[in-house]
C-alpha cells in the first residue's frame, strides 16, 4: 500500500541562487518558511526566474511558472498554497484558477476586509517592501472612499530591500528590518493619526510583528495570520 503523503501547507519560492541541490537557510522562528509558525510541514518550489526584483516590479512572464510550481506542490501534499512574497499577489487569480486548494498569495487580499473591521474615520497603514510598486491595483479596491482609508509606506532604501535584489540575495539582521519596518510605521503615523490598523506586505516582515505591535499598541496583521486562517479552516484530515 502506498504511504499517504502528509498535508503541507504549500509556498512558491522566490529564487535565491543556490547551487542544485543545496538548501535554503534555516527559517527564522515566526517566520513564512518556518513550520512551527503554522503547527504542521511546510514544502517549498521556487518560482524559475522570480528574482525579488521582478516580482515587486511585476514581470507578467513569471505566470506560467508560477503556475508550474503551485502544481508540483499540490502533487507533493499541499492542501493550501501562499508564496513568500506579497507582489506575488499579480498572479493570484491565475494561480486560484489552475490549482483545487486554496490559494492566498499576499496579505494584501486582507485589505477589503480589514477595512470592514475599522471604523469608517479609520484609516489602514499598509507597510512594505516598496511602496513605488504597491499601486492601487494590487489592493482588490473599486470604491474611491475605500480607496482614500489606505495609506501606504515602503522601506526602500532600508537593508532589507538592498539584501533582497542582491543575485543571491543575503539574509537581513532581525534588528535591521525592525528598525526599517519601526521608523516607516512611525512616518505614517506622523503625517496620519487616524491610523488604527497595519498590515504587513512583505513577508520578511511577520519576524518583526510582535515588536511593532507592542510599540504602537495597535492591531498588526501579516501573511503568517491569513494562512493560520486557511489552515484552520481546512477539513480536519489536513490537520
Amino acid at each position: 500500500m502506498a504511504s499517504k503523503i502528509p498535508p503541507a501547507l504549500g509556498i512558491l519560492n522566490l529564487e535565491l541562487g543556490l547551487p542544485p541541490g543545496a538548501s535554503p537557510p534555516a527559517p527564522l522562528p515566526g517566520s513564512l518558511r518556518n513550520p512551527a509558525t503554522h503547527g504542521l510541514p511546510v514544502i517549498l518550489e521556487t518560482v524559475a526566474g522570480a528574482w525579488a526584483e521582478k516580482v515587486i516590479r511585476g514581470d507578467p512572464a513569471l505566470e506560467p511558472a508560477c503556475l508550474a510550481a503551485a502544481r508540483r506542490l499540490v502533487a507533493r501534499g499541499a492542501f493550501a498554497i501562499t508564496s513568500n512574497c506579497g507582489f506575488f499577489i499579480r498572479h493570484q487569480a491565475a494561480v486560484a484558477a489552475a490549482v483545487k486548494v486554496p490559494v492566498a498569495m499576499s496579505s494584501l487580499l486582507l485589505v477589503p476586509m480589514l477595512l470592514r473591521q475599522l471604523p469608517a474615520a479609520a484609516k489602514l497603514a499598509i507597510v512594505t517592501a516598496d511602496s513605488t510598486y504597491c499601486h492601487e491595483d494590487l489592493l482588490g479596491l473599486s470604491d474611491p472612499a475605500e480607496r482614500s482609508r489606505v495609506v501606504v509606506g515602503g522601506i526602500e532604501g532600508g537593508k532589507l530591500l538592498q539584501n533582497e535584489l542582491m543575485r543571491p540575495p543575503i539574509p537581513t539582521d532581525v534588528a535591521d528590518i525592525e528598525e526599517d519596518v519601526a521608523a516607516c510605521v512611525a512616518r505614517l503615523r506622523a503625517a496620519h493619526p487616524e491610523i488604527a490598523a497595519i498590515l504587513f506586505e512583505c513577508t520578511a516582515f511577520p519576524l518583526v510583528a510582535p515588536a511593532i505591535r507592542r510599540l504602537t499598541t495597535l492591531p498588526v496583521y501579516d501573511i503568517t495570520g491569513l494562512c493560520r486562517m486557511m489552515i484552520a479552516s481546512s477539513p480536519q484530515e489536513h490537520r
